[in-house]
């Protein structure tokens, strides 16, 4: 709990220590107006996760990181800009686990093939860790969370090591795509074993191919400095996407096939209030270990007593959620979140209360091939509600949630999950 305090103190203090970068009043007003458009350009770019320097814009995401199985998970990371070319790119990362003592790594790069489309292949080799059951979108590594207190408590990891060619091509201005194929080889960190025709599997190799669609048709765009960029974000949006995979191509042990479907909508309302309504979708068929199953977004650790299990609530998580509590091979969640003007009790105190109702379906076909692990499954309605009050102090807040209905368990306080909360923004 105490590392967990710390790197949030720590990313507090970083993003506190780029945000306050005063100007001289000495300068003249042109000088000043410069430099504000570099504090602002430079804010930008903080905002979607670099630290821009002359040729090369280091990746936030891998400066420091934690979790269960890591430990404190630190490095450096980032990606060549347009500076250093308009056509090629070097994007690559190098961080170390002090817990389990590992290095991990990608070495990846990419040439752009159509400018007016941003169409780039990437070509990349990675040596590291994946979270067990998670299911992620591609499209969904162009957008940039700055913190992911989940990532906290996570666990159960699975090693991979991938080679993967892709293309990622803008086919509009709100429909991105990017398509994948990646070899791969699996060995679970934990005592697991996948039966497959009377043969046990504790690890093995997956050759997989992706299509992703990433479509947000009532968002507006213009022009600036030669780029395509956001000026209104609309909603609903739209990711879908579907993953094949191939037995005996490349020495790949298992054929199956997945569908992953998300669509967020959002209203804002007159009172400055907003509504955001998530419903994501997966279903996997075919011969799939767990790896590649999914989990429902659990974020609770098992502890004894509420206070045990105080962490940081997660921004889409189930709070009172076991980690692997469940998995299915196909399932449903439906998000609904309210967020009331914030109440402007000073101009620099202003807490906001969000109201959360959370639920989860699934189900789960074959579940004597997984071995060594145990879990439940989903076919009865999984609920939880509660409420956020957010920026209470330097980003701070508090969550409560309750678990009822289907899985409402017999002792009250395992139903319960109060934990603190950190939203930030640049």
């Amino acid at each position: 709990m105490r590392r967990c305090i710390f790197v949030v103190l720590l990313l507090t203090f970083a993003t506190n220590s780029f945000a306050q970068d005063p100007i001289s009043q000495k300068k003249d007003s042109t000088k000043s107006a410069q430099d504000s458009i570099k504090k602002i350009e430079f804010l930008k770019n903080i905002g979607n996760g670099y630290l821009p320097f002359n040729h090369f814009n280091v990746d936030l995401r891998y400066l420091i990181k934690f979790n269960q199985y890591e430990g404190l998970r630190s490095g450096l990371g980032g990606v060549t800009n347009d500076r250093f070319s308009e056509h090629y790119r070097i994007n690559s990362y190098l961080v170390y686990g002090f817990k389990d003592k590992r290095l991990k790594y990608k070495i990846g790069g990419g040439f752009r093939v159509n400018e007016a489309t941003n169409t780039w292949i990437n070509l990349a080799y990675t040596d590291d860790l994946q979270e067990t059951g998670s299911s992620n979108f591609l499209t969904d590594k162009r957008f940039f969370t700055f913190f992911e207190p989940r990532l906290l408590n996570i666990d159960l990891f699975h090693r991979h090591i991938t080679k993967s060619i892709a293309l990622e091509h803008r086919a509009s201005n709100n429909l991105l795509t990017e398509a994948q194929l990646s070899i791969s080889k699996i060995n679970p960190t934990y005592q697991y074993n996948f039966v497959l025709d009377d043969r046990n599997y504790n690890k093995y190799d997956l050759s997989i191919a992706q299509l992703s669609l990433q479509w947000s048709p009532f968002s507006t765009y213009k022009l600036e400095n030669d780029k395509i960029k956001v000026d209104k974000e609309g909603y609903p949006k739209f990711t879908l996407q579907y993953s094949q995979g191939f037995n005996s191509v490349f020495g790949s042990d298992f054929k199956f096939s997945k569908l992953d479907f998300r669509t967020v909508q959002q209203f804002n309302h007159k009172n400055n209030a907003i509504t955001n309504i998530t419903l994501v979708a997966g279903m996997a068929s075919g011969d799939t270990p767990i790896t590649h199953l999914y989990h429902a977004y659990p974020n609770n650790i098992r502890k004894e007593t509420i206070l045990q299990r105080f962490s940081v609530a997660g921004l889409n998580s189930f709070e009172t959620m076991y980690f692997n509590e469940f998995f299915s091979d196909k399932f449903s969640t439906l998000q609904l979140k309210h967020a009331f003007k914030p109440f402007k009790i000073s101009d620099w105190f202003k807490p906001q209360l969000v109201l959360i109702s959370r639920y989860a379906i699934g189900d789960m076909e074959n579940i004597d091939r997984h071995q060594g692990i145990n879990f439940n499954t989903l076919d009865r309605l999984y609920s939880e509600s509660g409420f956020e009050i957010n920026k209470l102090f330097f980003g701070f807040g508090l969550s409560f949630a309750y678990r009822y209905g289907g899985y409402h368990l017999p002792n009250l306080e395992d139903n319960i999950a109060f934990k603190f909360t950190f939203n930030i923004s640049l």
